[in-house]
């Protein structure tokens, strides 16, 4: 596989992420619908794997089984704690077929798991089983973006590793179709007001029910028509998006109220790594110093046991 960073062009790119956005949301349903409760919702979320991605290990009612979408051979597979398996091919469908294929080799494995069959951050919210209106997919594409995730998700963790208190795990959320971290100060949140399309209130409330610092990336939209990471905070202090940040590209949306840093500046820097790195921390300390959180008691380096025989 080519190491590089690749490139990322989102006219080329949309048509696959709206197909794969709902494909996603199928099995992240299905993830959801299995498991407990946890806070913020992280129990919906997909990771980053090294063949794509994956719902990690989901309990059911005959041991366990784990649903992994791979961008290599373009392939949906489920596999169970008994052994069995059950392969559902990537190719240019809809999401139509792609629900009825997944729905059913569930029913080959004994694995119940009725969902809400309609998208969650879409509208219109099409159900699964009727929408023929998204049907794209372009392999090579996929492959592409996947490749980028790999690299931002290796960044992520380090970055996450940096901070002693609550953090969410490094983890894809396939209702925005953005991979994301998410850092807390420990103090309760005024409640949120925002509405999201197709969410219910209650949800959104709970999942910023205390102060956050989150970065990520996303690949885009037609507002914003490139990938980009983004860097924003809750509650957002008059203050917040007046902070000087680096690198130099980095920039404050007052219509999406987020820093935002484009995709392609970090590819084209001398060390995307570092570069990335920065813009994660500079949007940060933006967030944390115009919210008075207590950074002496959040913060720490763990470098020194890394060198440690463990």
């Amino acid at each position: 596989m080519d190491n590089s960073w690749p490139v990322l062009n989102y006219h080329e790119l949309k048509d696959t992420v709206a197909t794969v956005q709902l494909w996603t949301q199928i099995v992240g349903k299905i993830r959801l619908c299995k498991m407990p409760w946890i806070n913020h919702s992280w129990h919906v979320t997909l990771y980053v794997s090294p063949c794509g991605l994956t719902t990690g290990s989901i309990p059911y009612e005959n041991g366990a089984f784990q649903a992994d979408f791979d961008f290599i051979r373009h392939q949906l597979l489920v596999s169970t704690s008994s052994g069995k398996t059950a392969a559902v091919d990537l190719y240019q469908r809809t999401v139509a077929d792609f629900y009825k294929e997944v729905m059913s080799r569930l029913n080959d494995l004994e694995i119940n798991a009725r969902i809400y069959a309609r998208p969650n951050e879409i509208d219109p919210a099409i159900p699964f089983e009727t929408d023929t209106t998204h049907y794209v997919y372009d392999p090579e594409q996929m492959h592409n973006l996947w490749r980028a995730w790999v690299k931002m998700d290796a960044i992520f963790m380090q970055f996450r590793a940096k901070f002693t208190g609550k953090c969410s795990p490094v983890h894809f959320f396939w209702g925005g179709f953005d991979l994301a971290v998410t850092r807390f100060s420990g103090r309760k949140a005024p409640q949120y007001a925002a509405a999201i399309a197709n969410i219910p209130v209650e949800v959104m409330q709970e999942a910023y029910s205390h102060e956050v610092s989150s970065c990520g990336f996303w690949p885009g939209n037609d507002q914003l028509p490139y990938p980009a990471f983004y860097a924003y905070c809750y509650p957002t202090p008059a203050a917040f998006g007046k902070q000087p940040v680096s690198p130099d590209e980095a920039f404050f949306s007052d219509e999406m109220g987020e820093f935002i840093l484009p995709y392609a500046a970090v590819i084209k820097a001398a060390e995307p790594a570092a570069y990335l790195t920065e813009f994660l921390q500079a949007t940060y300390e933006a967030a944390a110093n115009t919210g008075n959180w207590d950074r002496l008691a959040l913060e720490a380096d763990f470098s020194k046991f890394e060198k440690r025989h463990l």
